[in-house]
């Protein structure tokens, strides 16, 4: 949405009420008027309010210690990772560290697959094309999955 001559910081400061339901609702609807000048005060206030540091502390761990299960697919791996990641939207990682991440934590047959799609090994693809090979195989994988199931 564009509004001329009004920063787009503003007019994210104002919609973001609309965002909002449960706990966080309640929670800004108890902020004292006037109390959130800017949408930087707002991010910084929601952030401590949701995601206090040690919180944030553990959530950033869980990701950086992520490994693949003995049990768990390629597909259900690269969920779970997800999950953590959405989990902590301030986590700060970078793209490539987020995949050399799920990439080392998982097991060396879906190591080799990565590396096998990616024509060489799979890091040094830049990582828009990594992401574009993970969601493929992702999704090669998990249909997969169902038509064994479904039999």
């Amino acid at each position: 949405m564009r509004v001329s001559n009004v920063p787009s910081s503003s007019i994210k400061l104002m919609l973001f009420p609309f965002s909002l339901e449960g706990a966080a609702r309640i929670w800004l609807e108890k902020e004292p008027r006037r109390s959130i000048q800017t949408w930087d005060d707002l991010v910084s206030k929601f952030i401590n309010q949701f995601f206090p540091p040690s919180k944030t502390t553990n959530l950033r761990n869980e990701i950086t210690r992520f490994k693949q299960r003995f049990d768990e697919s390629f597909y259900e791996a690269w969920e779970r990772f997800n999950d953590l990641l959405r989990a902590c939207p301030h986590h700060g990682f970078s793209e490539l560290h987020q995949l050399d991440t799920f990439y080392n934590a998982l097991n060396v047959n879906d190591q080799d697959s990565l590396n096998s799609a990616a024509g060489r090994n799979f890091l040094d693809k830049m990582p828009r094309e990594c992401l574009k090979i993970i969601e493929s195989m992702s999704k090669v994988r998990q249909s997969r999955a169902k038509a064994v199931v479904a039999k």
